[in-house]
């Protein structure tokens, strides 16, 4: 039998002598390295998750190392040390979701709902609020009003335009003087050096409705200038006027025109006149995309719409004025007749009156969770009349049953697509709420995902996470890596539903077990943690 210490080479023999210094100094460094990584101490560590980092690609197992407000490191964190640690065995670990379009702002500025908790419980840890033109023009004092009760969760603003031109013009149906949009833009340059994010429109409303392309372009080359974005519900959705097509490419030209990102947003093609359209939106925004235009578009997971009955039903021309005006239309025989009529095809285009439900309506609130063809049986009219007979006291908010699913899922796949909620913050057991506000971001998973296989998770998380932060310029949100911040979700994907429906909204989604926002937990195991750590962004 041979020696074997005869037989084998001395280590030292391997080397030559400068090679073997080498040799001592690596493993010195690789010492000192092993025996530094003890030390290091965080706030939270989660160990054991897959984790999903918003790129689109497919998970990975990983640890995550929480100080402060970032992620301090990702890797192997099994001799480092931690206030908190969370085995996430068996759960997905993602970005905290980013929601592209939310009518949140008025609840986030209460007292009693500045928490956010409906939208913690979908993943939610970033809002973007004052979409389709809508919302205050003083972006400043919305900034104080925001941070007054503390923040449940991050809030990014947008400057409204429609609200900005009922300020420098009125509800009148006309375009601007030279004057009225040197104001315009003056106001909207204040609002992106407040730290918006870009520029909102609603051209399908009124008094959004009255501008034109020229209009828009210039006060979106001011957003511009600000490295902001365009997102506008488009000035149609289905065949009101210009036809959605035409409303798509209106976006394309001012993105064009003005230089910045545009963004066709809770893209749809709506009613049954339209409904198979979405192909050609996609190839309209093909097209842009290789002509190297920076076109996106949100949507919502859901086949119903809302929105309020006047813009629903009346014709435009007849709100020019505001509400005043409107009620002395109504007052002349041949102006009703032509509003009559114009109300009949809106009401078609929206597939007819058994296909709105009614949302909200303070002088009535009999008639909250019921259709519009029941409360015209009731009231012993047809829909039109009983509509007219309900704008006399208000305006009532509506829920409409206007999509078509295959277009929902062409929308939903494409790259280009974000996820976002359209969604209120309502009083709790105030109206009947679309249910989005408390359901959007779990459905997608699970009935798009889990049930239907429309989109593959990765894809599915991407269009929540990184696609809206790299749209909107969030560049340390919306990604899991070293230096961003620590806006986490960890769910399980098997318990991860919304349970809010169209009569019984008021449910909270479960299967968020886990949620971060700026570092802090304000979800922990399942439980709210009350704790307020959501900041109003800056551009």
């Amino acid at each position: 039998m041979r020696n074997p210490v005869k037989s084998s080479t001395s280590i030292v023999q391997c080397f030559t002598f400068p090679s073997l210094l080498r040799y001592i100094l690596i493993t010195f460094l690789i010492t000192l390295t092993e025996q530094a990584l003890p030390q290091e101490k965080y706030g939270t560590i989660i160990r054991n998750g897959r984790v999903l980092d918003g790129s689109g690609n497919p998970w990975f197992r990983t640890d995550i190392g929480i100080k402060g407000d970032r992620i301090a490191a990702l890797g192997n964190l099994d001799d480092a040390q931690a206030e908190r640690e969370i085995d996430a065995s068996g759960l997905y670990v993602a970005p905290g979701f980013i929601d592209s379009h939310s009518h949140t702002s008025g609840g986030l500025t209460s007292e009693d709902r500045s928490h956010a908790q409906p939208l913690l419980a979908q993943g939610i840890t970033t809002v973007f609020i004052n979409p389709d033109g809508g919302g205050p023009v003083d972006i400043e004092k919305q900034k104080g009003d925001l941070l007054k009760h503390g923040l449940g969760i991050n809030a990014a603003q947008l400057v409204p335009h429609g609200s900005i031109r009922r300020q420098v013009i009125g509800m009148v149906d006309r375009l601007p003087t030279e004057t009225e949009l040197e104001q315009m833009r003056d106001l909207v340059r204040k609002g992106m050096k407040a730290g918006a994010f870009g520029l909102s429109s609603g051209p399908f409303y009124a008094p959004g409705s009255y501008s034109d392309t020229r209009e828009l372009v210039e006060l979106a080359k001011i957003a511009s200038e600000y490295g902001g974005v365009y997102t506008s519900h488009i000035r149609d959705e289905s065949n009101y006027t210009i036809g959605v097509v035409a409303a798509v490419d209106e976006v394309i030209q001012i993105a064009r025109e003005a230089s910045l990102p545009g963004i066709v947003t809770h893209i749809k093609v709506l009613g049954p006149p339209v409904w198979g359209y979405s192909m050609a939106v996609v190839r309209r925004i093909d097209r842009a995309r290789k002509q190297d235009l920076e076109i996106y578009a949100d949507q919502y997971p859901y086949i119903a719409s809302s929105t309020g009955l006047g813009a629903a039903l009346l014709p435009r021309w007849a709100q020019a004025g505001g509400r005043d005006s409107l009620i002395a239309r109504f007052e002349n025989p041949a102006t009703m007749a032509k509003i009559i009529t114009e109300m009949m095809e809106n009401l078609a285009r929206r597939g007819g009156a058994d296909r709105i439900l009614f949302r909200r309506f303070q002088p009535d609130p009999a008639i909250e969770g019921r259709t519009l063809a029941e409360v015209a049986d009731d009231w012993q009219m047809n829909p039109v009349e009983a509509s007219i007979k309900m704008f006399r006291k208000g305006g009532p908010s509506i829920i409409s049953f206007n999509m078509n699913e295959d277009d929902v899922k062409t929308f939903m796949v494409q790259s280009w697509t974000m996820t976002s909620s359209d969604g209120a913050y309502p009083k709790w057991g105030e109206g009947v709420p679309h249910p989005r506000a408390f359901g959007t971001f779990p459905r997608k998973i699970h009935k798009y995902v889990l049930e239907e296989n429309v989109l593959e998770l990765p894809a599915a998380i991407r269009s929540m996470t990184s696609l809206p932060a790299q749209v909107f310029r969030l560049w340390n949100r919306g990604v899991i890596r070293q230096g961003a911040y620590a806006d986490l979700v960890i769910f399980d994907l098997d318990k991860l539903r919304d349970h809010a429906t169209f009569t019984e909204p008021y449910h909270l989604s479960e299967g968020m077990v886990h949620v971060f926002v700026n570092g802090q937990a304000a979800i922990l195991d399942g439980e709210f943690t009350d704790v307020m750590s959501g900041r109003v962004l800056s551009r």
